[in-house]
């Protein structure tokens, strides 16, 4: 299980990059309201730096920024106690440091952070322990195609699906940063209302797609 007492589980920078791209462009073919999507990703969030956010709605909170540097993840569990941040983020790099101590990071809140830079693994600072919510937020992670299928076949609504359900297959070629074609996206849902709408989430992730 994916924590930060089992950071060596956890997908290096640039296949965490891809993953969180592909949770992001999944979620954005499955809702077209941005409300109701627990995956976000902004390509665009800063010179040089991309985010990808978790966000359930009740709380629960994960934020990963990217940068040429590395990255660092910064998590709140709601209902758990905030450690100190300083601890959290001792050795954390210089060019991580704006992002964990201002916004949106500040009003979120932090109960756990790691950080990788180049080919060192991941790190952590001091203070964190296995009731930081981690193992809750991160899993989604894990690389696993079949973890999103699972966890959007519950969350989603099932008519949105195929009658087959949500095809693993499909999903794997997102994984794996392949480019998106329309037959992919109609493997995945019945219906697209808005394929314009679709191109601009796609643009914001900075995701390929072929929709000719």
């Amino acid at each position: 299980m994916l924590s930060t007492q089992n950071s060596t589980a956890l997908p290096d920078e640039i296949a965490l990059q891809r993953i969180c791209k592909a949770l992001a462009v999944l979620d954005a073919i499955i809702s077209p309201e941005e409300e109701y999507r627990y995956h976000t990703y902004d390509a665009h969030w800063g010179e040089g730096e991309q985010v990808f956010q978790m966000n359930d709605g009740e709380g629960d909170q994960l934020l990963v920024l990217f940068r040429p540097e590395g990255c660092v993840i910064n998590g709140y569990a709601d209902g758990l106690e905030e450690p100190d941040k300083t601890r959290l983020t001792h050795g954390l790099p210089a060019a991580f440091r704006e992002f964990m101590f201002g916004e949106p990071v500040s009003s979120i809140g932090t109960t756990f952070c790691l950080w990788a830079t180049g080919s060192e693994a991941w790190q952590l600072g001091k203070g964190a322990t296995d009731e930081d919510g981690s193992g809750e937020l991160l899993y989604i992670l894990d690389g696993h195609p079949r973890t999103y299928v699972e966890w959007a076949q519950e969350y989603f609504e099932e008519d949105t699906f195929p009658k087959d359900g949500l095809p693993v297959v499909a999903v794997a070629q997102l994984y794996y940063g392949e480019t998106l074609t329309k037959t992919t996206v109609l493997s995945l849902v019945k219906h697209i209302a808005d394929w314009e709408q679709l191109r601009r989430d796609l643009d914001e992730i900075d995701y390929p797609y072929v929709f000719d």
